[in-house]
């Protein structure tokens, strides 16, 4: 038996929100010591710690300080994060320490949108056509060079932030300014901070990979409900773990292909891509663990941990891959009716909720004013639910009573 003691020390770089990653947290404290270094003291991550640090800042110059300090007392065998915000400090100190993972240039690369299309264009790999620029006068030569539907895109952002679909000149001169402003922390000023693409017809999917000494293996794929149009808001997720896109041929060579070319050698991916008429495109990379418990739904219907997955491959391990179910699991996000909505309660009726339903967690209380996207975009939600089954449907069931069964009660609403 492991004693606490001789389990391998694992550098965490941020925990995010308790309900989007706990359980992450919980798994990868019974192979790994984890410490923890964020800008603020742990609180609810406390019993899956060995130890935490509280630095200034969570910037690359505070974070590395921190590890080299904590690697001058004791070995440690790995660093990961899965926030977007921070993956790049975790390559710098896992270049700077000498620990196994993606080359920091390689991160800055998935980081950067632009980088990735100009290293994916050189490789001839399947993406929308792109422009880069800095002013509303560049977007829309850009749009008029590409053809209207475009999309306008942070260069840096993430979660969505800031991503419009716009079909006239008028619209794209609307939205511009919005979308050049969202503010990124941790990345450079660029001059040319938005992209401009073309919009890709079909459905859209993410692939949650784990990438070990090169070799990509993807576990898990989010089949992706948006709403909000013409914003790109993710209300929703379904991962099979039958699903026939993870052994697809010609899937597997594009993600191959995308992340060669990106330089993406160990650690965990998160793909967005465009089912096509002309086969997948990428949407991007993010250097990281999916957001909206894709990981959990991931877990749930394949019996593959992802926290386990990821931080081996932090840490230098061969991860175990082999999936032991093959079921179905959801998520969907539930919005206010309006903007300013002032929230009374949020909650669910469970007398009559049927077996497959899982997770029931209000996001927003008593006090709280929420608003649905535009406004409201990422922070907008007031509650989710998930549901595990044997199949599809079964699941979507689950979900559309959870949805029957919100219970919302509003004080006053604005717009």
């Amino acid at each position: 038996m492991t004693r606490p003691d001789d389990k391998p020390l694992l550098l965490v770089i941020t925990s995010g929100l308790r309900r989007y990653r706990e359980y992450l947290l919980s798994s990868i404290s019974t192979r790994y010591r984890v410490h923890l270094i964020d800008s603020v003291a742990a609180d609810w991550e406390l019993p899956y710690l060995a130890g935490s640090t509280v630095v200034p800042d969570t910037g690359a110059a505070s974070v590395l300080a921190a590890a080299r300090r904590i690697a001058a007392q004791q070995p440690v065998a790995g660093v990961m994060s899965w926030h977007e915000e921070h993956i790049v400090q975790a390559a710098v100190v896992a270049e700077a320490l000498g620990l196994p993972g993606t080359p920091a240039a390689a991160v800055r690369r998935c980081r950067d949108k632009f980088a990735t299309r100009t290293a994916l264009a050189a490789e001839g790999l399947p993406q929308p056509a792109f422009e880069v620029v800095g002013d509303l006068d560049e977007a829309l030569a850009a749009a008029d060079k590409l053809g209207y539907p475009v999309v306008l895109k942070p260069r840096a952002a993430g979660g969505s932030q800031g991503v419009v679909l716009v079909r006239d000149a008028a619209e794209l001169a609307d939205q511009f300014t919005a979308t050049r402003d969202v503010p990124v922390p941790h990345t450079p000023v660029f001059e040319q901070a938005v992209l401009v693409e073309e919009y890709l017809e079909g459905p859209e999917i993410s692939v949650d990979s784990v990438v070990f000494r090169g070799r990509v293996t993807p576990l898990f794929v989010g089949r992706k409900e948006i709403g909000f149009a013409p914003y790109f808001e993710e209300t929703g997720h379904l991962v099979s773990g039958a699903d026939p896109l993870l052994s697809d041929p010609g899937l597997l060579r594009v993600l191959s292909g995308i992340h060669a070319a990106l330089g993406c050698t160990d650690g965990w991916t998160h793909t967005e891509l465009k089912l096509t008429s002309d086969g997948p495109k990428l949407v991007e990379v993010n250097g990281r663990l999916g957001g909206d418990l894709i990981p959990y739904l991931g877990m749930r219907a394949t019996g593959v941990d992802p926290g386990l997955a990821a931080s081996d491959a932090a840490c230098g391990v061969e991860p175990t891959t082999t999936a032991s179910a093959a079921d179905c699991a959801g998520v969907r996000f539930f919005y206010p009716p309006a903007n300013d909505t002032l929230i009374e309660s949020v909650d669910f009726d469970r007398s009559a909720l049927p077996p497959e339903t899982d997770l029931l967690q209000p996001l927003a209380g008593p006090g709280d004013i929420v608003s649905p996207p535009r406004k409201g975009l990422i922070d907008g939600r007031i509650a989710l639910a998930t549901a595990v089954a044997r199949n599809e449907q079964l699941c979507r069931a689950a979900l559309d009573h959870a949805q029957a069964a919100l219970r919302l009660s509003v004080a006053a609403a604005g717009e």
